[in-house]
């Protein structure tokens, strides 16, 4: 069972009530991995794909950014490696415009080189520093949850300037990924708060803002892309400049 807060820990107003904590996801929530892989794989994947116009680009890293995700689903339920499943989602955008990667040294040289050089393209996205700064100020614990393995998600954080965030879960801390609710409460024990004073902000409104929600949290849907879905009755914001009251 969460603490609940203590005289030490600050409170925000925020327009979904009194918060005494902040748990983030991290991927395409604190930083642009969409722009680190897309970048990435154009540069990998030129010598394969001369003379592809900016469209055709764009739909290349829509492909493995948004429309082979089932892969990463099969990486979480431990079917796939975080490899394979990297490189089933190459191969699937690579064969949109017909063209194999072979088995052997290209696989592997396109996908040492994609590991390689996608690191330097993760950036945190410009309103994450400054809610970062007021947290600190206003003395309000935070945190990140991560569908991803606790390690390869601290070396992105510290990467892109947010070593600061030292409470950090990942799916191999608790050995469950989100949807699961104990990963969201296990970022409420470090947070040392009660759930229902937690704000769980993410851009996967499945995951992140309905998953979180369910497990008591307070979940607030990141909609950076301004999709619009008709069904959605909770809480909705297009930059973490809107959390506060």
């Amino acid at each position: 069972m969460a603490m609940t807060g203590t005289a030490a820990q600050g409170a925000l107003e925020t327009r979904f009530g009194t918060i005494r904590g902040i748990l983030f996801d991290i991927d395409d929530t604190l930083v642009d991995l969409e722009y680190a892989m897309t970048t990435a794989l154009r540069e990998v994947s030129e010598h394969l794909l001369p003379g592809l116009d900016q469209h055709g680009w764009e739909r290349f890293g829509r492909i493995f950014t948004h429309e082979t995700t089932h892969y990463y689903d099969r990486y979480l339920a431990g079917e796939l490696t975080f490899n394979d499943q990297r490189l089933l989602r190459g191969r699937a955008a690579l064969g949109h415009f017909g063209v194999e990667l072979a088995d052997g040294e290209e696989t592997h040289q396109w996908l040492a080189d994609y590991s390689r050089l996608q690191p330097g393209y993760v950036r945190a996205f410009e309103d994450v520093v400054p809610l970062l700064d007021l947290l600190d100020d206003a003395g309000v614990p935070y945190g990140a949850v991560s569908n991803n393995v606790h390690d390869y998600q601290r070396a992105k954080l510290d990467g892109a300037g947010l070593a600061r965030i030292t409470r950090l879960v990942g799916t191999d801390t608790v050995g469950v990924a989100k949807p699961e609710p104990a990963i969201y409460l296990e970022g409420v024990r470090l947070l040392q708060i009660a759930p229902a004073e937690t704000l769980f902000v993410g851009d996967n409104r499945l995951l992140d803002a309905e998953g979180s929600t369910a497990a008591g949290l307070v979940g607030v849907w990141l909609n950076r892309t301004g999709e619009t879905l008709q069904d959605f009755g909770g809480h909705e914001v297009s930059s973490l400049r809107q959390l506060l009251a």
